[in-house]
C-alpha cells in the first residue's frame, strides 16, 4: 500500500494554493527545482499527471483535484497525531484580538478546532479595526493580534499579503456605476487602513469623492454598499460573497495580514499553539478562487526571506524573535 509523503503533500498543497512552483517554493523557504522534485516524485508515486502545466499558469488536473483534499485530510491527520503524542496539555488564557474582516471567513471554524483540541486554554476574543487592535495591544491589554499593516511596515510575523480592491453589490451594472463623480465612498471610522488607503488612492489621482457612509463595523459597510450608497475599498480574498470588484477607480494598493504578540514578555505555549492554527490554515482564510488569483497575476509580493511561513506546514516560532512582538 502507497504510503505518502507528508513533505511531498506539502509541496504539492502549497504549488495549488501559490498557483505556480515558483511561488510554492518561496512561501515553503524552498528552491523552486526542490519543490518542482517533489511533485514530479508525487505523480510518479501514484501514476497520475497532478498540474497541467503551461507558460503562463499551473492548474490542477481532474485526478489533481481529487488529491487536494486527500492531501489535506493526510496533513492534518499528521500535524493532530503529532500534537496528541507530543503529550502537550496546554492550559493558560489568551486574550486575541483579530481585525474585522478576518473573522467573516473560516476564522471562526479554526477557533473552534483549536479550542476542542485545546480545551484548558480559555480564549477571550476581541474583534475591531486593526489601528484599535494595535492601540490595545501596545496598552497591554492583548496578548496576541491578527491584523492589516501597511505594505513595509515589519512589525510582527507577515501571515499573507492580499490586494485591496474597490468593491460594489455584485451584478452586470456593478462595473459600469464606478464611474460617479464626485465617487460616493462608504467606509470605516478612522484611524482604519482601508481608510486610509481608499482616500490617498482618490487624492493621488485627483479624482473628487465623497464619504457617504462612515461606520465602526463590517456589517454596516456591507449594508450600506448594498443599499448603493457607494463603494468600499476592501482586502480582496477576505471580500463578501455578495459583493464584486469594480473597475474605473485608482489601485488602492496592497495589504498585509500579520500575527503579533506583546513585546513586554515572551510567548506562552498556548500563544504558540493558536500561532500554529492559525498559520497551518492560511489557506482556509481566503475565499477560493481569488486568493490564488492575486498570487498567480503577482500582485501579492512574497514575505521577505526571513519571514517566508506556509500556510500549510507547521510553523516553529521564535519566542525569542522581535519579528513576532510589537515594538
Amino acid at each position: 500500500m502507497a504510503v505518502y509523503d507528508p513533505v511531498l503533500l506539502r509541496s504539492f498543497l502549497a504549488v495549488e494554493h501559490y498557483g505556480g512552483f515558483t511561488a510554492a517554493a518561496r512561501q515553503l523557504g524552498l528552491r523552486q527545482p526542490t519543490v518542482s522534485g517533489h511533485i514530479a516524485r508525487l505523480e510518479r508515486q501514484i501514476g497520475r499527471e497532478l498540474f497541467a502545466r503551461d507558460t503562463h499558469r499551473v492548474v490542477l488536473t481532474s485526478d489533481g483535484a481529487a488529491m487536494l483534499g486527500f492531501a489535506r485530510d493526510i496533513v492534518d491527520a499528521q500535524q493532530k497525531a503529532e500534537r496528541y503524542f507530543g503529550g502537550e496539555e496546554l492550559a493558560g488564557h489568551i486574550r486575541f484580538g483579530v481585525s474585522e474582516d478576518l473573522v467573516a471567513q473560516a476564522l471562526p471554524a479554526i477557533l473552534l478546532e483549536f479550542r476542542s483540541a485545546y480545551p484548558q486554554v480559555d480564549l477571550e476574543l476581541t474583534v475591531g479595526l486593526s489601528e484599535e487592535i494595535h492601540a490595545q495591544l501596545r496598552a497591554d491589554e492583548l496578548d496576541l493580534a491578527f491584523v492589516k499593516r501597511r505594505p513595509g511596515e515589519k512589525h510582527g510575523q507577515l501571515v499573507f499579503e492580499d490586494r485591496l480592491v474597490w468593491a460594489g453589490p455584485a451584478g452586470p451594472d456593478a462595473r459600469t456605476r464606478a464611474t460617479e463623480s464626485p465617487v460616493p465612498v462608504v467606509t470605516y471610522h478612522p484611524p482604519s487602513l482601508t481608510r486610509d488607503a481608499a482616500l490617498r488612492a482618490l487624492e493621488r489621482a485627483r479624482i473628487p469623492y465623497r464619504i457617504t457612509c462612515t461606520t465602526q463595523g463590517q456589517l454596516g459597510l456591507r449594508a450600506a454598499v448594498l443599499a448603493g450608497l457607494g463603494y468600499i475599498v476592501h482586502s480582496e480574498s477576505l471580500l463578501p460573497a455578495d459583493l464584486h470588484p469594480v473597475d474605473g477607480l485608482p489601485s488602492p494598493g496592497t495589504t498585509q495580514f500579520t500575527l503579533i504578540t506583546s513585546a513586554r514578555r515572551a510567548q506562552s505555549p498556548p500563544e504558540r499553539a493558536l500561532i500554529r492554527a492559525i498559520v497551518e490554515n492560511t489557506h482556509r482564510l481566503r475565499r477560493p478562487g481569488l486568493a490564488g488569483r492575486a498570487d498567480a497575476q503577482g500582485r501579492s509580493t512574497r514575505p521577505g526571506s526571513n519571514d517566508a511561513i506556509s500556510p500549510i506546514a507547521p510553523t516553529n516560532v521564535d519566542t525569542a524573535s522581535s519579528k513576532n512582538t510589537f515594538p
